[in-house]
């Protein structure tokens, strides 16, 4: 587990408040130990007939290498912290899941004044990183639901499952940003683009692009590569077509992939979401909640990455931040969740 800091029952317990007559998730989810192996950990889980394998990443390196900011490295603490108190009952009982931890990042996070090389470096120290132990939970038959750090880590995703899977991968973002830039050493921005090239990307849907936050270059790319896209504007100012309608034409179009399904959601997508690029032109939560138990519902995934969430950038302040980023994380899991098993019901 030389990658991963594990969340064990004491990180668990400093997290929750119990109360007499209720049960809490966070007493009935499956959690790590500190001196497991990450095989075994997820060998146990799955006996114990887990499905979903919660994993953190708080590291900012991506974003600030693609000169933007920082902030993106708790959400994973925020998310434990209101999903964890959440009610164990009729609807979810909690023992589906594991959480594994955090991926492994400290030692890789720079100081303000490290050069956009630096930066890009260890962008890629990270990559191995995410594919090592992306890998293993898939392998071992576990759905990653993947929190924090910036939307670079798509890339490490996108790869574990061709990996494991030996197939490329389809893949449908909410994103004002496509995140298909040049390859100009990696960042938060080109994590699409990175895997198109390094043959796991087959095919890739970007939901709520925004129409002029999107490089000519960006798109000239995205298009060559046969990418397909429903803008913000069209859907939710100009009101073209329904989300509905959209999400029913998208899902679709990746079950004709015949590919596995990756789940992408950077949250700068969400209006005023505290993240690395917030937006006051987003969409609402309950849009992004839709979006991923539609896709969740009705499409292979393999797994669901929330990414770029930043509460320290929230304009109250840093727990104004954990509040708002936290149940924002908290009811797209549990969207998510609740999707895929709607999808083994109807399966």
């Amino acid at each position: 587990m030389q990658f991963l800091t594990p969340f064990t029952a004491e990180d668990c317990q400093q997290l929750i408040a119990t109360r007499d007559g209720e049960t809490k998730l966070a007493q009935t989810v499956l959690l790590n130990s500190s001196n497991a192996h990450l095989s075994d950990a997820l060998q146990s889980a799955k006996s114990a007939q887990a499905r979903f394998a919660i994993i953190g990443i708080g590291e900012d390196i991506g974003p600030r290498a693609n000169l933007g900011r920082g902030g993106a490295t708790d959400a994973f603490e925020s998310a434990m912290s209101q999903f964890l108190n959440l009610q164990s009952n009729r609807f979810f009982n909690g023992k589906e899941c594991i959480v594994l931890g955090q991926i492994k990042t400290s030692d890789l996070q720079l100081a303000e004044s490290a050069s956009t090389e630096e930066l890009r470096a260890n962008v890629e120290l990270l990559d191995t990183r995410v594919i090592e132990i992306a890998s293993q939970v898939i392998k071992a038959g576990l759905e990653p639901i993947v929190i924090g750090g910036g939307h670079n880590n798509a890339y490490g995703l996108l790869m574990s499952v061709k990996q494991v899977h030996s197939k490329k991968v389809a893949a449908v973002n909410l994103d004002p940003h496509s995140d298909f830039r040049p390859r100009e050493g990696r960042h938060s921005g080109n994590g699409f683009s990175y895997a198109a090239a390094s043959g796991a990307l087959g095919y890739y849907h970007v939901l709520g692009m925004h129409e002029l936050k999107n490089s000519e270059e960006t798109l000239e790319q995205l298009t060559a590569f046969g990418g397909h896209w429903h803008t913000l504007q069209s859907i939710w100012i100009r009101r073209e077509m329904s989300l509905s309608d959209v999400l029913s034409d998208i899902t679709t179009k990746l079950n004709d992939s015949q590919l596995p399904v990756a789940l992408e959601l950077d949250l700068d997508s969400i209006t005023n979401m505290p993240s690395s690029a917030s937006t006051a032109a987003g969409i609402p939560l309950l849009d992004a909640l839709h979006y991923v138990h539609s896709v969740a519902s009705n499409t292979p995934c393999a797994y669901l990455h929330l990414a770029e969430a930043a509460p320290s950038c929230h304009v109250a302040g840093t727990n104004a931040g954990y509040r708002e980023t936290g149940q924002s994380i908290s009811e797209l899991i549990y969207a998510y969740i609740q999707g895929r098993m709607q999808a083994q019901q109807i399966g």
